[in-house]
């Protein structure tokens, strides 16, 4: 149903850096790269950053949620690593969690300028 995504983000240059360390474990690349914007994706860019320029870090209240599907509890876990590495904030440590209709694994953390990403894999 959803064919991408955009956030917003205050410093490309960080935010390239935070999301390609971040989404390696998930499988995902820079596929491409503009003046004020970058793409991710496995095949094609599902998920863009875009520069504003005097974009302020939002608060963790803004209601912005992005979760990313991937296949084991290993790449949850490289994923939250790798974006506290990277200039992310811990916003759930990795570990099991209740969904509307089954548990999952997950992790979840805020990237440089606030907007909250979580990184999930269901049981088989």
């Amino acid at each position: 149903m959803i064919d991408h995504i955009s956030v917003a983000v205050s410093d490309l240059d960080r935010s390239i850096a935070f999301y390609e360390a971040a989404f390696a474990p998930l499988g995902l690349t820079r596929l491409v790269s503009r003046e004020a914007t970058a793409g991710f994706g496995k095949t094609y860019p599902e998920f863009w950053i875009n520069l504003r320029a005097g974009l302020a870090p939002q608060p963790e209240s803004t209601g912005i949620h992005i979760c990313l599907r991937t296949r084991g509890e290993d790449a949850v876990k490289a994923f939250h690593a790798a974006a506290l590495a990277h200039g992310g904030a811990d916003a759930g440590a990795p570990g099991p969690r209740q969904a509307a209709m089954t548990t999952y694994y997950g992790a979840f953390v805020f990237d440089p300028d606030g907007n909250k990403i979580e990184a999930v894999t269901f049981p088989a």
